[in-house]
């Protein structure tokens, strides 16, 4: 609940965008232009790390290029405001804390009829607009992007899901061609027949489907995904996989890397503590993903799977979201070039 409730900040943070309020000014130090990609290995990063900052475009642009980051999987929600979507910029609806301030057992309030009346006004509108946006000002946001030196390897957008209309997949295929990804990124679905729709139109599209997994991750967790069909991938979560414990290894990843490398469309990178540790989200360093194994690995075998920076630890009082991630791509580049 807590990494959907990040993603919904997220999407409030976009909110703030078209309301004509004050932005905080920022003064990263800019370089010549971005480039992460170190060894023949492209580090990149989801935009969802910038999450706890105002997120538009143009904003996503400057705290990439402060980054130095050339290459992202782009959430939907940034793209889908640049190209006009009626609700992309609209927050999350509040229905309140639970009772107890949030302490453990306290159950939040279900929405009034007026309340889930308007959840469901918000996904027909943003239903019918997808099924119907022309892909103009996604190729105009590929063009913008590249402009400022930057990618998009991956998209994230939220209209892969089981409930989602056939419409709403072709939409999310289209618009990942039109951005110049290679592959769309979605939770890695319960139930084997959505992996199975999903692949149906990757393989229409030619566009990748990439199933991300949690703490569910196991070595055989995408086996039926996979068998569905040649355009189902991984975009195997390292730091979630460690998490998970058990079976789940440091020889264990990495063989899966090795095994898996020709169906992995990209690797999200975080620093999590193993199961028998806690689990927890650390800087970079000192938690058990063992992250330098993994960057010699694709260094070595020269595997072309991007790499997503996923900055899911608690950002220091004196520190933000950018200085962070920037902290991640040195990480990397040290490992890589030295």
């Amino acid at each position: 609940m807590s990494h959907m409730h990040s993603r919904r900040n997220f999407l409030a943070q976009s909110a703030v965008l078209t309301g004509g309020l004050l932005l905080p000014k920022f003064n990263w130090a800019m370089g010549p232009g971005p480039n992460s990609k170190f060894a023949g290995v492209q580090i990149g990063a989801i935009t969802y790390s910038f999450r706890s900052l105002p997120g538009n475009i143009d904003q996503l642009i400057e705290y990439c290029t402060a980054c130095g980051i050339n290459a992202i999987e782009l959430m939907g929600d940034p793209a889908e405001a640049y190209a006009g979507s009626p609700v992309a910029n609209v927050g999350p609806m509040r229905m309140g804390p639970p009772p107890g301030g949030g302490q453990p057992g306290g159950q939040r309030p279900q929405p009034s009829e007026e309340q889930r009346k308007a959840m469901e006004d918000r996904m027909k509108a943003g239903r019918e607009w997808r099924e119907t946006v022309a892909m103009d000002k996604f190729i105009e946001l590929r063009k913008k992007l590249k402009a400022a030196g930057i990618t998009v390897y991956a998209f994230k957008p939220n209209a892969l899901n089981p409930t989602s209309s056939d419409g709403e997949i072709e939409y999310a295929m289209k618009a990942a061609k039109a951005l110049g990804a290679t592959s769309v990124t979605v939770e890695l679905p319960q139930k084997g027949d959505h992996s199975k729709r999903l692949g149906d139109f990757a393989s229409k599209h030619k566009v990748y489907v990439g199933y991300h997994a949690h703490l569910q991750a196991t070595d055989t967790a995408w086996d039926e995904a996979l068998a569905q069909s040649p355009y189902n991938s991984l975009n195997l979560d390292c730091g979630h996989y460690i998490a998970a414990g058990g079976k789940n290894t440091k020889e264990s990843l990495l063989a899966l890397i090795e095994s898996k490398h020709d169906r992995i469309t990209s690797l999200h990178l975080k620093d999590r503590k193993n199961k028998e540790n806690g689990g927890a989200n650390m800087p970079w360093g000192q938690g058990d993903t063992p992250i330098k194994e993994i960057l010699s690995l694709l260094k070595e075998k020269k595997y072309k799977i991007p790499v997503s920076i996923e900055l899911e630890y608690n950002v220091p009082a004196d520190s933000d979201a950018v200085k962070e991630v920037k902290k991640c791509v040195d990480y990397a580049k040290n490992i890589l070039i030295g």
